[in-house]
């Protein structure tokens, strides 16, 4: 009688475990479109530290996957592809390994010649990113390090290359401004010209937001900087 009571409560036990869990997965945060991503240092396969604020003005892919999950096998050489092709141009791609020890990942990147970086997740980084519960997941991240897309399971190449080529196209518009701006500065006759028409500059909102990062609202204010919109 006191086994099956001693059963009864380990099974009572257990239920309230899942439940618990179940509800705690399903509060968890998630990362919102327009947030900015969760900053974080986790070692590489080298066993040196990768800090994601590093990568600040550039597009980053961040991918969370494992050496046993199919569809991350099936995604790793386009990803090196894409590293490849878009890499000059402002792209890094970084792997978030969520694989119990590194040598699979050791093994998988040197015979995929995985050339970009890979970094050994934990349960951490699953929290800070929404809760990994399923893999592949993928973030790709503008210059101004915030979240543009989440990509849960197996997403076409072509999906994540349309998404990076526009990213990519926003951060050479917000180098042009800030070149624009600095012209301006620099220029009376720009500056006159401008006055002229009113001290308007029509810029997209990825460029203002681009100056407000670089300059203080006071600064923009006394160059009369706060009129462009």
């Amino acid at each position: 009688m006191h086994r099956r009571q001693l059963v009864i409560a380990a099974l009572a036990l257990a239920v309230l475990l899942g439940i618990y869990f179940w509800q705690h997965s399903r509060t968890r945060p998630s990362i919102a479109q327009g947030a900015l991503a969760p900053d974080f240092s986790l070692p590489q396969l080298s066993g040196e530290p990768l800090r994601l604020s590093t990568y600040r003005g550039k597009v980053v892919l961040l991918d969370f996957w494992a050496t046993w999950c199919d569809p991350c096998r099936e995604e790793v050489p386009r990803f090196v592809d894409l590293q490849n092709k878009y890499g000059p141009q402002g792209l890094q791609i970084i792997g978030v390994s969520m694989d119990d020890s590194s040598g699979p990942v050791r093994d998988f990147c040197r015979r995929f010649k995985m050339n970009y970086p890979v970094v050994l997740g934990n349960a951490k980084i699953g929290e800070l990113y929404g809760g990994v519960l399923s893999l592949p997941i993928a973030f790709l991240i503008g210059p101004d390090g915030r979240v543009y897309t989440k990509h849960v399971g197996a997403t076409d190449i072509s999906v994540f290359e349309g998404e990076i080529v526009r990213l990519l196209q926003s951060k050479v518009s917000a180098t042009q401004a800030c070149v624009d701006l600095r012209l301006w500065l620099l220029d009376p006759m720009l500056r006159n010209s401008l006055s002229i028409t009113g001290g308007r500059c029509r810029r997209s909102d990825a460029e203002l937001h681009f100056f407000t990062k670089q300059y203080s609202p006071s600064f923009l204010s006394r160059s009369g900087l706060s009129t462009f919109r």
